[in-house]
C-alpha cells in the first residue's frame, strides 16, 4: 500500500517504527551492540516524532513551529542514551555477533528505507515537521549502512571499537538533524508571527 497523503504515511511510518524497536531493541541487548542499541532508541524517537507529527497536522502554523523546535529537542535523546550505553562498552569491550548485527542492520536498512521513499514526497509539506520526519528516516538509513560494515569489520577483526564507532557517529548524525529541524522550525515561527 502505497500512502496517498502526508498524514497516511506518517501514521504507517510510526508503525512502522515502533514495530522495528522492539525487534532492534531486543537484539542489541542480547548481544551487547552500541550500534543498534542507538539505533533501536533512535526507531522509538522516530515512531513518537511521527505521531506527534500526526497529531499536529491540524495546529496553526504557529503551533507546528512550535512543535518543531520540540522535536529538535527530541532528536538529541538518541545520542544522548548512545553516550550511556558507549561508556558501558568501554568498560566491558566485547564484540557484538557480526552476523546477528548485519542481519539487524539489513533489516533497519529496508524499514528506513521505505519511510524515506514514502516521505520523500512530502518533504515540503508541512514545513518543519515533514522535514524532520524526512532526515529521521534519511538519516537512519545511512546510520543502517554504516552498522552492516561494523558487523563486515568485526568478522575480520573482532572489536568493540567498530560498533563504538558507529554508534557515536549515530549520534553525531541526530545532532546535526536537529540543528537542522530547529533552524527550519525558528524560520516558520519567525514568518507565522509576521
Amino acid at each position: 500500500m502505497i500512502p496517498t497523503t502526508f498524514r497516511d504515511a506518517v501514521r504507517l511510518v510510526a508503525i512502522l517504527n515502533l514495530a522495528y524497536f522492539g525487534i532492534e531493541f531486543a537484539v542489541a541487548l542480547n548481544i551487547g551492540s552500541v550500534s543498534l542499541f542507538a539505533d533501536s532508541v533512535d526507531f522509538l524517537e522516530d515512531a513518537l516524532v511521527n505521531f506527534l507529527i500526526l497529531f499536529s497536522l491540524a495546529w496553526s502554523a504557529s503551533a507546528r513551529a512550535r512543535v518543531g523546535m520540540a522535536l529538535a529537542g527530541i532528536l538529541l535523546v538518541p545520542g544522548l542514551a548512545t553516550v550511556l550505553m558507549a561508556w558501558h562498552k568501554l568498560l566491558v569491550p566485547t564484540p557484538p555477533e557480526p552476523l546477528a548485527l548485519s542481519a539487524t542492520g539489513l533489516g533497519a536498512l529496508a524499514i528506513n528505507l521505505s519511510c524515506a521513499f514514502m516521505l520523500a514526497r512530502f518533504r515540503a509539506h508541512s514545513g518543519s515537521l515533514s522535514h524532520a520526519a524526512f532526515l529521521s528516516a534519511r538519516n537512519d538509513a545511512l546510520a543502517n549502512i554504516a552498522i552492516m560494515a561494523a558487523a563486515c569489520v568485526t568478522v575480520f577483526y573482532p572489536s568493540a571499537w567498530p560498533d563504538l564507532i558507529v554508534g557515536l557517529g549515530i549520534a553525531a548524525l541526530n545532532a546535526d538533524a536537529a540543528k537542522a529541524v530547529y533552524t527550519a522550525a525558528r524560520k516558520e515561527h519567525a514568518e507565522a508571527q509576521a
